[in-house]
């Protein structure tokens, strides 16, 4: 599946190859994501930030006491992160030959609707725990797929969020373009993602040397998995 139709992106300022905003993402600030990995894993544990944007998550872990290695495949979005260790690489290539107490894997990238690309993100995830070590990852509830629709709201800090073209393509696929809208500045950002029940994600961590290992905060968004 081309990474084209998976996602893509418009707007001010760089785009990232996976449609992502530059400007805006660095405009964005936690919503209590940092407090819920910090309490799910061990005081001054070492982190492994795959997909890490322009530290948005980044910068607290850091003042909650762990070492971030924080990986994006942006130099633009690496560019923002201050204070921990940079390395510019896409998430399914990465090798760095060692391995840490926490790998983090958030804001729904495991949803790729690409099954290869997927798993080869399980694999690096797996080539970068720990033995006995975590890894966390960030999908949407199942049961989100089902219910999802056009929608748009205003946050706390001005900015408007549009959720348009909502399509279902296939069983367990959601299309749908995000809009940012922040004062005259407007981004669009498309995806195709896959839905992921607890079975199917069970095989797909199996398959990678992980296992499903329960969830963190209270709505199965947040995945533990284990080495096996």
């Amino acid at each position: 599946m081309e990474a084209k139709r998976l996602y893509h992106g418009t707007g001010p300022g760089p785009i990232t190859p996976d449609g992502c905003a530059v400007d805006y993402y660095a405009m964005l600030t936690p919503s209590g994501e940092p407090e819920l990995v910090h309490g799910a894993v061990p005081a001054g544990a070492s982190i492994l930030e795959l997909g890490a944007g322009a530290g948005r998550i980044t910068h607290s872990l850091l003042a909650l006491g762990h070492p971030v290695t924080a990986v994006d495949e942006s130099p633009e979005m690496l560019a923002h992160i201050e204070g921990a260790e940079k390395v510019c690489s896409p998430i399914q290539s990465l090798s760095l030959g060692r391995t840490f107490d926490v790998v983090l894997l958030m804001s729904f990238v495991i949803e790729t609707a690409d099954d290869g690309l997927r798993r080869a993100f399980l694999r690096a995830c797996r080539d970068h725990v720990a033995d006995g070590g975590l890894v966390i990852l960030q999908r949407k509830p199942p049961e989100w797929y089902d219910t999802v629709g056009p929608s748009e709201r205003l946050t706390d800090d001005g900015h408007v969020l549009r959720m348009t073209d909502v399509s279902r393509p296939e069983p367990g696929l959601l299309a749908a373009t995000m809009e940012y809208t922040v004062g005259d500045r407007r981004w669009t950002h498309f995806f195709l993602s896959r839905r992921l029940d607890d079975d199917f994600l069970a095989r797909e961590l199996d398959d990678a040397g992980l296992a499903m290992d329960g969830f963190i905060g209270g709505d199965r968004g947040w995945v533990r998995a284990v080495p096996r």
